[in-house]
């Protein structure tokens, strides 16, 4: 029932049989039964036509259809209409024992008067009330009603939440570049509108991420140059100690711009993730490759899981994850294992001082830094999450970090896993 369609449904089902039960309620008020004298009047009728004809030739009263019996009618006695018949009889001169009966089983009703000579006068009463099996009528009435409203309101809410649906399974399908795919501008009006719309967002937002892309690549690009006359000029400054801080700004500077064209290209990279990658040996090449560097980095548990994607993005990611862990951790240590669903992850400690709980929601962002201090101590531009980010998700995997207890930064690393042979 939370769902928005469920709930279209059930008010459209409650306004129509509300709609119908009141106006069942409203015609039964109209049409009730006439009142007792309106009933009573054709009956009265009756038997003066039948006393009328009596008086003249019985013969003819009984050819004329007038019934005459030796008893009264037989059934349950009705005594309040009895005595209102007789009443009504006696003041039109007509004197006599009256009885007003009922059948149980068909609800109908005759009524008889004793006449001078002993016979019993019979006349009709009319019955103006419900059949017998009313209340079977209208229980069917009101079932079929409500069929109905059924059917009618699923059909309705269908289309009232076409567009809805349609927004839903555009944005479930929203691609790792945030653009979504195109969607058939097929159907009723407004979900072609809304069909439109989207497409023209999704073009938008494709045109605005390539122009972004085409920006900070051209500017990464075109710093180099300058760089590389600034490095020329800061090879002839007299002073060591000045011609080195010279120096460092520009290794600082041609890193930044480096690490900005990368994330770029990982950003707007094509690679197919049809691959089938052997995790276990991607983490023993990245952690021989990290000690032949002098980085603390050590292996831990690992099983042999194969994933969906491509080689040289995998181990560029985890690569930037592990350097991260062991200059900014004192140490890292790497482990895989196989979770409970079939993924693989990936989780990288270390033994450092964490990150504040309040920044841990900004440490994927480009350029970050924990402590801006650290600019000048440790290597690196800011850009190795964002760029790790950006390959993880494009393979449909997940990156997390918080901190260890009582102290470090654990990094994990969700994959889809995948069984066939791969290539690496």
């Amino acid at each position: 029932m939370k769902s928005l369609r469920n709930r279209i449904v059930a008010l459209l089902i409650l306004a129509i049989v509300t709609v119908v039960t009141l106006a069942t309620f409203v015609a039964s008020r109209v049409l009730q039964p006439p009142s007792t004298d309106v009933r009573l009047a054709t009956v009265v009728a009756q038997m003066r036509m039948g006393t009328a004809l009596l008086s003249s030739s019985r013969d003819s009263a009984l050819r004329a259809g007038v019934l005459l019996r030796d008893a009264p009618p037989s059934g349950e006695r009705d005594d309040l209409l009895s005595s209102a018949l007789a009443q009504t009889l006696e003041s039109t001169g007509i004197f006599g024992e009256t009885v007003v009966t009922k059948q149980s089983r068909s609800n109908e009703a005759a009524a008889g008067v004793q006449l001078a000579n002993k016979e019993w006068l019979y006349a009709v009463v009319p019955n103006h009330g419900p059949p017998p099996d009313g209340w079977f009528v209208l229980a069917g009435w009101m079932v079929l009603i409500v069929m109905g409203s059924t059917a009618v309101s699923i059909f309705a809410a269908s289309k009232i939440t076409g567009p809805l649906e349609l927004l839903q399974s555009a944005a479930g399908r929203i691609g790792s570049d945030g653009v979504l795919p195109h969607i058939p501008e097929t159907g009723a009006g407004e979900v072609r509108a809304t069909a439109q719309a989207l497409n023209r967002l999704s073009a938008r937002l494709r045109s605005a991420m390539e122009s972004r892309m085409r920006l900070v690549a051209a500017a990464g690009h075109d710093l180099r140059t300058p760089m590389t006359r600034m490095r020329l000029r800061a090879e002839f400054v007299v002073d060591d100690e000045e011609r080195e801080k010279w120096l460092a700004d520009l290794e600082e500077l041609d890193s930044i711009a480096d690490s900005a064209i990368r994330l770029v290209r990982e950003e707007v990279a094509a690679e197919s993730a049809s691959d089938s990658v052997q995790l276990h040996n991607l983490i023993s090449e990245i952690v021989g490759e990290m000690r032949q560097l002098g980085l603390k980095v050590h292996p831990g548990a690992v099983e042999p899981i194969p994933v969906r994607g491509t080689p040289l993005a995998l181990k560029r990611a985890i690569r930037n994850l592990v350097i991260n862990a062991a200059t900014h951790g004192g140490g890292a240590t790497v482990t895989l294992r196989q979770d409970q669903a079939g993924a693989a992850v990936i989780t990288i400690s270390d033994n450092g001082p964490g990150i504040p709980a309040e920044l841990l929601s900004q440490v994927f962002e480009p350029f970050f830094r924990v402590d801006m201090a650290r600019r000048k101590t440790v290597p690196g531009a800011g850009l190795g999450l964002a760029i790790a980010k950006e390959i993880i998700e494009r393979f449909g995997g997940t990156i997390e970090i918080a901190n260890g207890h009582p102290k470090g930064l654990v990094q994990t690393i969700r994959l889809e896993r995948r069984d066939e042979v791969g290539a690496l």
